[in-house]
């Protein structure tokens, strides 16, 4: 996702003190935050605890942060290194989530309208299986709506190289599920 033109002043009147834009950037960004780490955790007390500590960082560091177009870069990375962090801490991993907590987040709501609970359940499971990098590529671009080209400068990787682990991670994903939904229609 491109970012709004008003993104650099916006930052700007946070970083000065302003209530009223932080509020904007902590709506613009929120949800895309949460619902990338609700995804990964598949807890929304856990993601909502690791996204407050995000913006607790990004509010502690705005005035010295310089902004050249990559906001949304940097607030990931945050994100990431929070993850990884209280993933550490709490030495466990990331438990099966219910049904209903998909709730109405961004692109996770997309998807539960259009696909049935079948579907759903073969799609959570289906990630669960992929390696950490192949989830971290699909959660980025599907959970938190970054750019392939955001998601590239965030991980350190070539666009092309970023581009085609997509690819072969969807391709991966479309697997497995193909597999569950034909097991369950055998």
């Amino acid at each position: 996702m491109i970012e709004p033109d008003d993104t650099a002043p916006l930052l700007a009147r946070a970083a000065a003190g302003d209530a009223a834009a932080w509020r904007l950037l902590v709506e613009r960004f929120g949800p895309r935050v949460f619902a990338f780490l609700r995804s990964y955790t598949h807890d929304s007390e856990l993601a909502e605890e690791i996204a407050q500590s995000v913006f607790c960082t990004v509010a502690r560091k705005l005035p010295d942060y310089v902004e050249q177009g990559r906001f949304e870069s940097w607030l990931f990375r945050i994100a990431i290194n929070r993850l990884r962090d209280e993933m550490r801490r709490r030495k466990k991993h990331a438990r099966p989530m219910d049904t209903d907590l998909l709730g109405d987040v961004g692109p996770a709501a997309r998807t539960e309208e259009h696909a049935s609970p079948e579907e759903l359940a073969a799609l959570r499971e289906a990630m669960e299986q992929l390696s950490e990098p192949d989830r971290l590529v699909i959660d980025l671009r599907h959970q938190g709506g970054l750019g392939f080209q955001q998601m590239a400068d965030l991980l350190g990787e070539p666009l092309g190289t970023l581009l085609a682990r997509h690819h072969r991670a969807l391709r991966k994903l479309k697997a497995l599920i193909q597999r569950r939904l034909g097991e369950e229609a055998s």
